[in-house]
């Protein structure tokens, strides 16, 4: 039996809930799949992804990797060689962090046969070029200068639904215009309405204004980071007595808790000895309250992140 709670853990947006709660109730083994460009290195916010397509697994979901590499082409992330050697990369990665038995598709095993470019090409005559344009910019690299490649991008990751018959649509918010326009167009192609499920973005190191990037080794903690690394970059994060835009909270209300479900802050003594918080809404509190201290969050933060990232830098490092 699926597990609707754990379905929705940490979700920041559910279209709709209620078809969720419906396709929960009338399907026994829904099929989710979330979709990848393998550009650049696999950071802490693309792991909130990962655990969530892990939790999906766990509640009882048939659960598809879909490592977008013709996308990445399209979306002129780096060239055809490049991307095949980072796709290799990927999947070590997602391994290292536990989702050892989902199904991994690449673009490139069913994006080039007839059926589905036959959809692509009729998604192009329902869609204009501005409605393409605006699903694509929280995506799209360079967009002032969009090429047609980038128009093409949205009426493919449409396609891919149906291709993979999906009944839940997963992405990070950044996907949201682009699978609301997914749920405008199938229909139209003789494909159902899928249930959209998005997953926080994790903001940068820095703090507020944008998000993790992997172009931007400043403002992202990769998952094969080594300790050292880790630690360097956590002690340096933005991270104010308030909750809006604190990347060191989202790391614990994102990734440990759901992996480790209580964490241990060890301090002196003398700063009131060690404590230990069962949820991240009582973490939250005390720390909002000044019951604790930044530098006892971002050691702990930088100790327990370090931990939970070692299968990934043992199998990376293989």
């Amino acid at each position: 039996m699926i597990d609707p709670i754990l379905v929705k853990r940490n979700v920041a947006e559910l279209v709709t809930e209620e078809e969720l709660d419906a396709l929960l109730k009338e399907k026994k083994t829904p099929t989710t799949y979330c979709g990848y460009e393998t550009s650049g290195p696999v950071h802490i916010g693309t792991m909130v992804a990962v655990m969530k397509q892990a939790d999906l697994q766990k509640a009882g979901l048939n659960v598809k990797v879909l490592f977008a590499d013709l996308h990445t082409l399209l979306n002129r992330k780096g060239t055809e060689d490049w991307i095949e050697e980072m796709t290799v990369y990927w999947r070590n990665c997602f391994e290292g962090l536990g989702l050892k038995n989902a199904e991994y598709v690449r673009g490139t095993d069913f994006e080039y046969n007839k059926e589905y470019v036959h959809d692509v090409l009729n998604l192009g005559l329902l869609t204009t070029l501005n409605r393409a344009m605006r699903s694509m910019q929280e995506v799209a690299r360079d967009l002032e200068n969009a090429h047609v490649s980038q128009m093409i991008y949205p009426l493919m990751q449409i396609a891919d639904i149906k291709a993979l018959d999906v009944d839940i649509a997963h992405g990070g918010m950044e996907q949201r215009k682009i699978h609301m326009l997914a749920r405008e167009l199938l229909p139209e192609i003789g494909y159902k309405n899928p249930v959209c499920l998005h997953t926080p973005l994790l903001v940068s190191l820095q703090g507020p204004g944008c998000k993790m990037s992997s172009s931007k080794p400043e403002t992202m903690i990769k998952v094969d980071e080594k300790p050292e690394g880790i630690k360097e970059k956590i002690n340096k994060a933005y991270c104010p007595i308030e909750k809006e835009g604190n990347p060191v909270l989202q790391i614990y209300e994102y990734i440990l808790f759901p992996k480790l479900g209580t964490v241990e802050i060890k301090r002196p003594e003398k700063f009131g000895g060690d404590v230990s918080y069962q949820s991240y809404a009582e973490l939250e509190a005390a720390y909002l309250g000044k019951k604790l201290h930044a530098m006892d969050l971002k050691n702990t933060a930088a100790e327990k992140l370090s931990e939970i990232l070692e299968p990934v830098r043992g199998k990376v490092g293989k």
